[in-house]
């Protein structure tokens, strides 16, 4: 059973290197250290941790300026095994230094680096590992790292513009009701006691807001707490499960104005895998099945994979893209003339590029929108709230004179 040895040893011109390496016996360890040039002064036994935690994942961030500084060193070069060592020691996320660390230490072992990028799903998506591995192939490593950053970076603008687009409606309503909440269960009840010291009819609007006051603070809060964490519970969990994912999915692509915006996300994040892909040497049907896995929505994965069996039986990528009724005819349609051209991952890159602009302007025409509508629902409900606590004070005024 291969086992973790940590070794320290002499290169042939003096200097002192160290590391782990996975290997079956400690002869093996000596053996792939001479390969490598290195006169080995002590090998041991790594000792085993009892419990470790998984390294916590990296930013994309991190991982961008990662690939972009290999990529570099790669262009200028260096040897894989040196630039791996040194972005172990001046990469600044620890828990991603400490897996470059492991990965070098494979690389040196002999373990190709898309091999060893496998090792660290956490860290490394399937994407990225088959990438790699398409670029060492192919001998274009650098190539490849550099537009792997690229991809990263444009993944990470497409997420940040849904997360202002979902973030923003959000923390205004969340605001608007906690405003609205205060004043029936804290304010409310004030007025409501001071009528009913003055006795008398109240007018309709007045007591339809002191009862739904007393239904707030009373039980009706409970029930209704109660039931928005029940219905939090039970989205969590139905989002476990691959029906439950299916159904949320497909009805949120159907919402009206989310679900449009969801959609062109998919399509820009669908199209953007495949052209990197594709463009990237990896084969269209290991392709298929990564976009498919990387498509964050049930409803875009399923169809995916039904274009993957059809491209199997040996039918062009457009055919089966129009018959899932997923994408619009404009992005098969510019599809299949990629198809003909022999230009499919330039094709997917300019849908994926139009896209990105469809998303932008859906977020601010979003954004535009929801704030006239916030403004009337919250101005709307708080005057009328108001109007209905001084209609007695109105009335008795007028009795008065």
């Amino acid at each position: 059973m291969p086992t973790a040895f940590k070794w320290s040893g002499k290169t042939s011109k003096g200097t002192i290197q160290s590391g782990e390496i996975t290997a079956n016996s400690k002869d093996e360890v000596i053996t792939q250290l001479r390969k490598q040039n290195i006169i080995p002064t002590a090998v041991t036994k790594k000792s085993k941790v009892l419990f470790e935690l998984p390294p916590a994942k990296p930013k994309d961030k991190d991982i961008v300026v990662f690939t972009r500084q290999f990529a570099t060193m790669i262009d200028a070069g260096l040897p894989l095994v040196q630039a791996l060592e040194i972005l172990t020691k001046q990469t600044e996320n620890k828990s991603l230094a400490k897996v470059i660390g492991k990965i070098k230490d494979d690389v040196e072992g002999g373990s190709t680096f898309a091999d060893a990028l496998k090792k660290h799903p956490r860290m490394f998506s399937e994407l990225y590992a088959n990438m790699v591995a398409a670029g060492e192939a192919g001998g274009i490593l650098d190539t490849i790292l550099s537009r792997l950053a690229q991809y990263i970076e444009k993944a990470m603008k497409l997420k940040k513009k849904v997360k202002g687009a979902m973030i923003y409606p959000s923390v205004i309503v969340s605001v608007a009701l906690l405003v609205i909440v205060v004043i029936m269960i804290f304010v409310v009840p004030t007025f409501a006691r001071m009528f009913a010291q003055l006795g008398g009819i109240l007018p309709l609007p007045t007591r339809l807001i002191i009862g739904i006051s007393g239904f707030l603070g009373g039980i009706g809060g409970v029930i209704i707490l109660a039931c928005i964490i029940g219905i939090m519970i039970a989205f969590t969990q139905a989002r476990r499960t691959e029906k439950g994912k299916t159904i949320i999915d497909a009805f949120l692509l159907k919402l009206p104005i989310f679900g449009i915006l969801l959609r062109k996300v998919a399509i820009a994040k669908f199209t953007r895998t495949l052209g990197t892909l594709v463009g990237s040497g990896v084969p269209i049907l290991d392709s298929l099945d990564i976009t498919a896995k990387t498509a964050g929505n049930k409803v875009v994965e399923h169809a995916v994979y039904d274009v993957k069996k059809a491209v199997a039986e040996g039918k062009t990528l457009a055919e089966p893209l129009t018959q899932v009724k997923v994408f619009p005819p404009m992005v098969t349609q510019m599809i299949s003339v990629g198809e003909s051209t022999g230009a499919v991952d330039n094709m997917l890159n300019k849908i994926a590029d139009f896209y990105d602009d469809e998303v932008d302007n859906s977020v601010s025409n979003l954004t535009s929108m929801m704030e006239p509508v916030i403004m009337v629902f919250l101005g709307g409900t708080i005057g009328f709230i108001v109007v209905a606590m001084y209609l007695p004070i109105f009335k008795l005024i007028t009795l008065i004179k």
